[in-house]
């Protein structure tokens, strides 16, 4: 059964790099990516994690009454991240700033409390550069 479609399948492959190579353009020399956008450095850096995503968590407690968000794995200065994420997330007048409490855990990860705030904290993180 398999030597019946050998043919057919070799004949595909033909007309395959036959068609690409008609759509392809001729590259005479190769391209030269854009320069990386100057980027202020930041005292801290959230790395991504094995599955390429920004490592923000949501956790809910207490019968779900309590929702905290996590960043975790963070490189350099946490408290930095803290307070960047306490003045920038929200603007200083609303309800979600007052309510956003930070904390940080073993100078290595940062806990949001007061609401669910996981859409926003990878949002602003992806606006950071990260």
């Amino acid at each position: 059964m398999l030597s019946s479609l050998a043919p057919r399948l070799r004949l595909s492959v033909r007309q395959a790099r036959r068609y690409s190579s008609q759509l392809a353009p001729a590259a005479t020399a190769d391209p030269i990516p854009p320069p990386p956008a100057a980027q202020p450095t930041l005292p801290y850096r959230v790395p991504r994690n094995s599955r390429g995503s920004i490592p923000v968590y949501t956790d809910i407690r207490n019968g779900g009454t309590r929702h905290l968000t996590l960043i975790r794995n963070v490189e350099g200065n946490v408290d930095a991240l803290a307070q960047d994420l306490q003045r920038s997330l929200f603007p200083a007048e609303t309800s979600e700033a007052q309510r956003m409490k930070v904390h940080t855990i073993q100078q290595r990860h940062v806990v949001l409390s007061g609401g669910r705030w996981k859409g926003e904290v990878v949002r602003w993180l992806a606006r950071q550069g990260f």
